[in-house]
């Protein structure tokens, strides 16, 4: 339990519940600024190693838990619309409830949920939200769509002149399309170099046949001298500073962080053309062939200086207006806080 520090929300000091039981990537800014203003009570899950009927009495103690979290704060915020929404959704009605759905839970937890429950769903793009709508539209004056966003005072711009460096950093799983990236990259260094690629990020727990198929990719192609593979990178801001331009490969995403982390670093992004994409950079900046990912390296590659650091500039000046963590983290609190009015006023 955090006590309320400071608390001008308009009413008497509210009690919030916060659940999270995965990533915390994105969530500690936000997770702080609802502990600074409300009296925050953190959901923990209790189990027991019990040689007999662990699993039977461990799903009674969650519910128990879960139960009492619910009847002991005016909101409960679920930072991740999966297991522990779809309990809570399930229960009897006593508390407001608010969620963050990314990307993941639209698929493997959604169907699950008792939206009807639920007070509001904070979605990470507009791509999202027309995607949640054709599943759930009941649902749509719920909505509200809040963008991932970057601490711009942890990544400063850092000018280096152009190498050729190209660069990817994410968990290595098929989603991410890493393996299709090594190949683009082949053909790259066919058709002209010198390039070199960087592959940051480590291996995905239910993937660990697919770092060791991009280690075999970049041997088989001949590209040992010229692909880096760095595994956990624990400094991005640092790992940023060794490319000219970020890659996002992916086939499907929320809103990816690491592209707005490369840019906020200084760095060119292309992005291949995933639903969403285009609400993160201008359509000259992203490609869904491979062959236009190479045309689009190229033509950056063949431009001045001053005008590749002009086109730097307005993918930067795109983060700073629209993914700053300072402003959605006081979105996510506002939020919060009118669910918390609509429960006190029908009290």
């Amino acid at each position: 339990m955090r006590a309320l520090r400071s608390g001008a929300w308009g009413l008497s000091p509210m009690k919030l519940g916060v659940v999270n039981e995965e990533s915390w990537a994105f969530f500690g800014p936000v997770y702080d600024e609802l502990a600074k203003h409300h009296q925050t009570e953190l959901f923990r899950r209790q189990t027991i190693a019990s040689p007999v009927l662990s699993h039977r009495l461990n799903r009674r103690r969650l519910n128990r838990d879960l139960g009492r979290l619910l009847r002991s704060n005016s909101v409960v915020f679920f930072e991740w619309a999966s297991e522990l929404l779809a309990k809570a959704t399930h229960m009897p009605k006593s508390c407001g409830i608010v969620t963050r759905l990314h990307r993941y839970e639209m698929y493997q937890w959604a169907d699950r949920i008792k939206w009807d429950a639920v007070d509001r769903v904070i979605l990470v793009s507009e791509a999202k939200r027309r995607e949640f709508l054709n599943r759930f539209p009941d649902q749509e004056c719920k909505i509200v769509v809040i963008p991932e966003a970057v601490d711009l005072e942890q990544l400063e711009v850092e000018e280096r002149p152009f190498s050729g460096d190209l660069g990817t950093l994410c968990h290595l799983s098929p989603r991410k399309r890493v393996y299709e990236l090594i190949l683009a990259f082949s053909q790259l260094d066919q058709a002209r170099g010198p390039f070199r690629l960087h592959i940051g990020g480590r291996q995905h727990p239910r993937f660990p046949d697919y770092e060791f198929a991009l280690h075999d990719l970049v041997a088989r192609l001949g590209l040992s001298e010229k692909v880096k593979f760095y595994g956990h990178v624990e400094d991005p801001s640092a790992w940023y500073r060794n490319i000219d331009i970020f890659i996002s490969n992916s086939y499907s995403e929320g809103l990816q962080v690491s592209p707005m982390e490369a840019i906020a670093s200084g760095r060119y992004c292309l992005s291949h053309k995933w639903d969403g994409a285009d609400e993160l950079l201008d359509g000259d900046h992203l490609f869904i062939t491979d062959q236009e990912l190479i045309t689009r390296i190229h033509f950056y590659a063949d431009q001045s200086p001053a005008k590749r650091a002009e086109i730097r500039r307005l993918q930067h000046q795109r983060v700073v207006q629209n993914f700053n963590i300072k402003d959605t983290k006081r979105h996510i609190r506002a939020i919060v806080e009118d669910v918390g009015r609509e429960r006190a006023n029908a009290s």
